[in-house]
């Protein structure tokens, strides 16, 4: 059906329709923009939200993500990431698929229409004038010809009177032919001007108004199409995305499907496990005996004044269940291990002995690897730097060899100490583990000097316990005795005895500060004696004076010895 034939006559009714239809078309428009405003904020929300329980760094809450059940869940918060990623991108496109597309067809739209209905109002004001023209030669003639009616009958009256002069029946004849031929004119222009709207009349309403209608009807069809096509296209981006979605949806799945809750529980283990031995059973104590010690004696105390053991077994020698009602031991125990935790969570000693004997293995473990990689990322940088001296010898333009040389020699002194630390580390670590004995006196001379010049006291039963050759503990001597865990110092070989000879001189090459007992301090450049060399562990000792003595880094120092003390010559 065709607007111009079947609506010739709806002008101003298609005026309001298609204004209505870009009513309906800027209406769409807001109704996609308020849509990509929504995805936006969820996205913004998603991302806030998996921020918020994003763990945080070197905190205690990153530690529990070692759990597969944790690990679940942060890989569910990073698909959350992408997932909110993806309604970012459904905003994006339906902004510049849809809606900036949209807002530039409906302002051509509107100028097309205004064009359109403009020819409209153009064709329809010339068919009114031609209508006007009309009307006026159909007046002029009606006129006219009423006006030569009574000309003639005013002619044929005088005619008829016998009283009037022949003059005056002329000049009303006359008067009567002019107001004839007036009307014959009025009729001619009349015909004509009717021939001619009649024309125009039938132009407008079968070629210019039809034609006019059919471009609107056009421009409204074409509308139609492209607010459907703007739908299809509001579905097409949302199923673009649905594989992507799908994908971390499946990802999700996938992190909740690998738990493991045996892994979980193995994991437990390795991080509570104190490696102590389950409590034996308790005798029974006959009271019948007046002379017995009590339960609080015989479990625990061991006695200083020679007296003979307690009667129980060895196997159940200062093993009491930490949990039995109405016990004294039972009350310390859950002190000492509040104690102990706390100290996990807030430090203690630098070898961990605070610790249980799993646990304290496990730190040490850790901290052996944290040496070993930040020794392994030095090492990189001197390589790295040594070939670059390498490449400014080679080429000074490029730049001073001499400028590496202060860096090389920090690294230097970062790795030395690194060395010594990751060595204290691994000889504690060794002593858990059963590798090694239990340090001696002189052995004590390196590690020492890393360690705190403090000892820690635990109040409590379970502490106080000392670890006999088959794996069970036996009580201190008092219920109320201390665990002392003494700093190792140097050995005191040179204390009370007669100084030593010096066997050479040293020049210190870097500055080092002796804050450790056993240690001395010493400047760039200083000049000071050799007492007793390098044995292999990294440190020499050295004389400033009768007064002060002490061992630095080798490492730090240029040696001379005497020709006559070992044969040897300089070295560093």
């Amino acid at each position: 059906m065709s607007w111009g034939t079947e609506l010739w006559d709806q002008f101003d009714n298609l005026e309001k329709h298609t204004q209505w239809g870009i009513d309906v078309l800027e209406k769409y428009i807001k109704f996609v923009k308020e849509r990509t405003e929504i995805e936006i904020n969820y996205a913004k929300q998603l991302r806030n939200l998996s921020k918020k329980y994003q763990p945080k760094k070197n905190s205690k809450e990153e530690d529990e993500y070692k759990y597969s059940s944790c690990q679940a869940f942060l890989a569910t918060l990073n698909e959350m990431n992408d997932y909110a990623g993806q309604h970012e991108v459904v905003s994006e496109n339906m902004t510049s698929q849809i809606t900036t597309e949209l807002a530039r067809y409906v302002q051509e739209l509107k100028q097309e229409r205004k064009m359109h209905f403009h020819d409209g109002r153009k064709a329809q004001q010339h068919i009114e004038t031609c209508w006007k023209q009309l009307e006026s030669s159909k007046r002029r003639f009606e006129r006219d010809c009423k006006e030569a009616d009574r000309a003639q009958q005013y002619f044929e009256k005088m005619d008829a009177d016998i009283n009037v002069t022949k003059a005056d029946v002329e000049k009303a004849r006359q008067q009567a032919q002019l107001r004839h031929q007036m009307a014959e004119e009025s009729k001619a222009e009349y015909s004509s001007t009717l021939q001619r709207f009649n024309h125009e009349q039938h132009d407008h309403y079968h070629t210019h108004i039809p034609n006019i209608f059919q471009k609107i009807q056009e421009m409204e069809e074409r509308r139609i199409i492209r607010i459907g096509e703007s739908m299809k296209t509001f579905a097409e981006v949302d199923r673009q995305v649905i594989p992507i979605i799908g994908k971390c949806l499946d990802e999700i799945t996938k992190a909740a499907e690998s738990i493991d809750q045996k892994h979980d529980s193995k994991l437990v283990v390795e991080a509570f496990k104190s490696g102590f031995e389950p409590p034996g059973d308790v005798d029974f104590e006959d009271f019948t005996q007046p002379i017995k010690r009590t339960v609080s004696d015989s479990s625990l105390s061991n006695s200083k004044d020679g007296k003979p053991e307690s009667r129980f077994s060895s196997k159940s020698k200062g093993k009491l269940w930490p949990f039995i009602k109405k016990n004294k031991l039972s009350l310390k125990l859950i002190t000492l291990n509040m104690q102990v935790w706390n100290l996990m969570e807030g430090g203690g000693p630098e070898d961990f002995s605070n610790l249980p004997p799993e646990q304290r293995r496990k730190k040490l473990q850790q901290k052996v690897d944290e040496l070993n990689r930040d020794i392994q990322k030095e090492m990189d940088q001197r390589d790295a730097l040594t070939k670059m001296k390498d490449v400014y010898i080679k080429n000074p333009q490029m730049g001073d060899a001499a400028s590496v040389d202060l860096k090389l020699a920090e690294l230097a002194q970062n790795l030395e100490k690194l060395r010594l630390e990751a060595q204290k580390f691994e000889g504690w670590l060794a002593e858990v583990e059963g590798r090694l004995p239990a340090r001696t006196e002189p052995a004590r001379r390196q590690s020492g000097m890393y360690e705190p010049q403090n000892t820690l006291t635990v109040n409590n039963c379970a502490q106080d316990r000392e670890s006999s050759p088959d794996g069970s503990y036996t009580e201190e001597p008092s219920q109320e005795s201390e665990v002392k865990v003494p700093a190792p110092e140097f050995d005191d070989e040179f204390d009370d005895e007669e100084p030593l000879p010096t066997i050479g001189t040293c020049k210190a090459l870097y500055t080092f500060e002796g804050q450790n007992e056993g240690t001395i301090s010493v400047s760039e450049g200083e000049t000071l004696f050799v007492i007793e060399e390098d044995k292999g562990d990294g440190w020499t000792r050295i004389r400033r004076n009768e007064d002060e003595e002490g061992y630095v880094p080798t490492s730090y120092v240029e040696v001379f010895l005497e020709k006559n003390a070992k044969g040897a010559m300089t070295y560093i």
